[in-house]
Order: structure tokens, then C-alpha cells, then sequence
């Protein structure tokens, strides 16, 4: 089975780090880039799950959730990297972690 644990905690660092930013800092972009990656991965997670390249978007539920909508896209991802066929899915973890690490750079958080 693939080790997942560089993406979960890379995600859970974003998170905790949203969830600790003032309002002001979430409203000028850091909440915006939180729920893309978090789209980003819930669309990742599904592909891998059901095969379809596309599903159903992730809602804009305010700044003050997109942490925990990040946390859940995540984890939701690196079950499915970790439990997926014996595809190899190496690449596709590297990837989602470079994206997570991106995200939170571009945030400034």
C-alpha cells in the first residue's frame, strides 16, 4: 500500500493554517486558494474512485469552513491513492503534495 502520510500532513499544515488566519488575510485570497486546492482534490479523489473525469464541484461554503472542506478533500484523497488498484499512483501522490505545498505558499499562510 502507498504511504500517504506526507499528503495528509501537508494538508493538515494548510488547514491549521487557515483555520489561524484573521479574517481579513482568508477574504484576500488565502480562502480562495484553499477552496481550489480542496477542489482540486476532491476532483482527484474521485477520478481515482469512480474512473470519471468529472463530478460534482465542491460548494463555496465561506472562508471560515474552507479549512475543514480542505482537510476532508484530502484525507478523502489519500484514501483513495492508498487503497486504489496496483496502479502505480507514485506520481499522483508527488503531485498532490506539490500541489498542497503551492497552494499554501500562494496563500501566504
Amino acid at each position: 500500500m502507498l504511504d500517504t502520510s506526507e499528503l495528509t500532513a501537508a494538508v493538515e499544515r494548510f488547514a491549521d493554517r487557515l483555520r489561524a488566519a484573521p479574517q481579513s488575510r482568508l477574504q484576500r485570497g488565502a480562502a480562495a486558494e484553499g477552496l481550489a486546492l480542496a477542489r482540486e482534490l476532491a476532483l482527484r479523489a474521485h477520478r481515482i474512485e469512480s474512473g470519471e473525469s468529472e463530478g460534482p464541484a465542491m460548494p463555496d461554503a465561506g472562508v471560515f469552513v474552507v479549512a475543514d472542506q480542505l482537510l476532508v478533500a484530502g484525507t478523502d484523497l489519500a484514501e483513495a491513492l492508498r487503497t486504489a488498484p496496483a496502479v502505480p499512483r507514485e506520481g499522483e501522490l508527488g503531485e498532490a503534495v506539490r500541489l498542497v505545498r503551492e497552494a499554501a505558499a500562494r496563500a501566504g499562510v
